[in-house]
């Protein structure tokens, strides 16, 4: 008999389970990251060309801006987003985003390069709006697939709001007026999702059961978490770091890039159409991991898939380099190796090491111990970039990036592999010592 985990609430929760259930989630969660997008990323479709500030391209120090003020985000939410009580998480949700809207009005109000402070407030709250939306997500016998559906959002969610962006250009908005003009719009959508999420009751007692009761956690059991799986966590904060360079990187300077491949800027909708195949792909497979119930062996698969995205992102940099791939079969396989290894720790890796080992505690813990790191690295690398390459041959110093992630990661995911391979699953009630191995 299923019963519910009870938690407080003041929001009357959904009376329904299974299938329903879970597509009510998928829809809520998916819908709420993805208009999260609509505050984020739509000012990266301009190229704010003509701009210097500090002997420096003004786009790539309002990017580093953003991304810092998102960086000092993803350290508050360890603390945050580890001991929000969940009836709690739907309501921060629309103030933080409410929040960075203001940030955007402000940015189109000030000029430049003042404003640049406004896309620092801009990114400051909206860090931690993924970790709310997971927490809705994770300890259910769906999170996988529920997790790979919230993480297609921010593929998809990429490219469209880049050409939301490029559209409001067009129709004559100004660079700086154009992204809190997008915001407005995708604000009427954010608050029905957020509106959902806070109606999906808490995971019951057979989800409990398979993979654990997940609970707000202090600051001495995140310490004492972190302490009993350091060197694998190490491994994979690392690899984390490098993906997400290059996952940024990719996001933020995707005009850039496309122009580099096709020697002329790309029409607005390439950068929808290319990250929905990617998305799709993803989510796939990363999502088909929902159908192995041991833990310890979808922990390993994750792995598995993570490695194996790396492969498929040395396989795309082949293929350019010998010439047989168009650019946007380059754009799309090289997303597809990128987007593995950086949504199977968001949907599978830290879900099941959760379950595996019975720790008390949530996916949101780890997910912004990594996080935090990973972005700091971009704002180094952002501040730092010519270190790539010449300004003028981006595309050039994108490649090269491309190619020492790749490698590296495939060594640091092994090693990671090895790391947590002696760990048992200990999601096993019904064994008995004699036969439990």
């Amino acid at each position: 008999m299923h019963q519910q985990v009870e938690t407080p609430t003041r929001v009357a929760r959904l009376p329904i389970k299974g299938i329903p259930l879970s597509a009510w989630c998928l829809v809520a969660a998916f819908g709420a990251y993805f208009c999260m997008y609509g505050f984020r990323k739509p000012y990266t479709a301009a190229s704010f060309t003509g701009q210097e500030l500090w002997g420096l391209g003004y786009k790539p120090v309002l990017v580093a801006a953003q991304v810092l003020g998102y960086t000092v985000s993803k350290f508050v939410g360890i603390k945050v987003v580890s001991e929000v009580e969940p009836h709690r998480r739907a309501i921060l949700l629309v103030t933080l985003v409410a929040i960075a809207e203001l940030a955007l009005i402000g940015f189109a109000l000030t000029p430049a390069p003042y404003n640049l402070a406004f896309l620092f407030l801009n990114g400051l709250p909206l860090g931690m709006v993924f970790g709310l939306v997971l927490g809705f997500l994770e300890g259910r016998r769906q999170t996988e697939l529920l997790a790979a559906g919230l993480c297609g959002s921010f593929v998809v969610a990429d490219g469209f709001v880049k050409s939301v962006g490029a559209t409001l250009l067009g129709m004559g908005f100004s660079e700086t007026s154009m992204p809190a003009v997008a915001g407005l719009l995708f604000a009427p959508p954010l608050v029905l999702f957020a509106w959902m999420l806070a109606r999906i009751p808490p995971p019951d007692a057979e989800d409990v059961a398979q993979r654990s009761e997940r609970a707000p956690m202090p600051a001495a059991a995140r310490r004492a978490m972190f302490r009993r799986h350091a060197t694998g966590l190490s491994l994979l904060a690392i690899a984390y770091l490098l993906i997400t360079i290059l996952r940024s990187v990719r996001a933020d300077f995707a005009p850039e890039i496309w122009t580099g491949l096709l020697g002329e800027p790309a029409p607005p909708s390439a950068y929808s159409f290319s990250e929905l195949i990617v998305a799709i792909a993803v989510t796939a497979l990363l999502g088909a991991v929902v159908i192995i119930r041991d833990n310890r062996r979808a922990f390993l698969t994750g792995l598995g898939l993570a490695i194996a995205g790396c492969g498929i992102l040395a396989i795309a940099l082949l293929l350019r380099s010998f010439g047989t791939a168009t650019p946007f079969v380059f754009m799309v396989l090289g997303g597809i190796g990128l987007y593995l290894p950086y949504i199977a720790v968001h949907t599978v890796v830290f879900e099941r090491l959760i379950a595996m080992t019975r720790e008390r505690g949530t996916i949101g813990y780890f997910m912004y111990v990594v996080d935090s790191i990973g972005y700091l690295g971009y704002v180094a690398v952002l501040l730092g970039r010519n270190l790539f390459g010449a300004p003028d041959d981006f595309l050039g110093a994108f490649l090269t990036l491309n190619w020492i992630i790749a490698i590296s990661c495939v060594v640091l995911l092994a090693l990671c592999w090895i790391a947590f391979g002696a760990l048992r699953d200990r999601a096993a009630p019904t064994e008995s010592p004699e036969t439990s191995s």
